[in-house]
């Protein structure tokens, strides 16, 4: 079958590692679903695999396809949306927790080619009002992005919200739902493209990288990492927290402890999120009529330009593919 996938780890140059051809059909165990894929969005995390980068002790079984996020079909016609995160079978409670928990393309092939298989629990039916083109894209960074603020961020309506970043799949996704959530939601840009897409998604106040703010926030989330974080750090007020669900820019930055415990910020790592998070998402999609932020829709045989544009840095929004 037709698929995107990485042939090798190559961490200093990861689009040498993509390969758009051909790769056996998903073996289909017992309790799993196969689904005819139509639709599958680009994440952040398919450079990470490109570059042999896991969080899984067990390393990449190379050739992987790529792929995260999907929308399909399944043999008998029912339209699906992937819940990506798998474990352990018998595993009650957070998914996220599990020790033994990976995402689609980590252990198991990846959502880019015509077919993937899943476990039953894994493929969703696609909720009325959702579009396969929108629900293909919220499995990743949508739902990191739905976590991040109404499980781990402690806003309520009207408080304060300071997002860094403001074009990327995340920093959209966190605009979009912040804004529906009635927080004051703050973001900071390097550029002006980047200010005109937050100003367009509701954004209430834009700043650039690294400014200071008239007063800081109750909250912060970071997807960035180490070129934000001390930005980060300074940003948020006396008990405020920090939610980390990124590294972007690195994962090494140097912390100043002081102002942690004297200031007692709350410094919370989260990602991805739980099936009912994921359910109670999409609801919340729908309920407040979100159109998530597309970039690029492209044919899934020019998976390797988009990937070039995500390593490069002019991803905005979310790319999506199609078959």
């Amino acid at each position: 079958m037709f698929a995107v996938y990485a042939k090798e780890a190559n961490f200093n140059d990861p689009l040498a590692s993509v390969v758009v051809g051909e790769q056996p059909d998903p073996v289909v165990k017992e309790g799993w679903v196969r689904v005819k894929v139509t639709h599958a969005s680009l994440n952040r995390h398919d450079v990470f695999t490109l570059r042999g980068m896991t969080s899984q002790e067990e390393p990449i079984p190379f050739p992987m396809i790529l792929g995260n996020d999907a929308a399909g079909v399944l043999d008998d016609g029912t339209p699906v949306v992937l819940y990506p995160v798998m474990g352990t079978d018998d595993w009650k409670g957070d998914e996220t927790i599990d020790p033994y928990w990976h995402v689609i393309s980590e252990l198991v092939p990846g959502t880019m080619a015509d077919y993937v298989a899943v476990p039953k629990r894994n493929a969703l039916p696609i909720p009325q009002g959702l579009s396969p083109l929108n629900a293909s894209l919220l499995s990743t960074a949508w739902l990191t992005a739905y976590r991040s603020l109404f499980t781990k961020s402690r806003l309520m309506p009207g408080q304060s919200l300071l997002v860094q970043g403001a074009s990327g799949g995340m920093a959209t996704a966190l605009i979009q739902m912040g804004r529906a959530a009635g927080f004051e939601v703050w973001v900071t840009t390097r550029n002006d493209e980047g200010a005109a897409i937050a100003e367009r998604l509701g954004a209430n106040r834009i700043f650039r990288h690294g400014d200071a703010l008239p007063r800081q926030a109750d909250a912060v989330v970071d997807n960035i990492g180490t070129a934000s974080w001390e930005h980060s750090l300074k940003s948020v007020k006396r008990g405020g927290v920090v939610v980390i669900n990124g590294i972007t820019t690195g994962h090494l930055a140097e912390t100043n402890l002081v102002r942690i415990f004297v200031e007692q910020i709350d410094i919370r790592g989260t990602i991805m999120g739980t099936l009912e998070e994921m359910k109670a998402m999409m609801q919340f999609v729908i309920a407040n009529k979100i159109t998530p932020e597309v970039g690029a829709v492209v044919p899934m045989t020019e998976a390797r330009e988009a990937i070039r544009n995500m390593i490069e840095g002019r991803t905005r929004g979310k790319t999506v593919f199609t078959r």
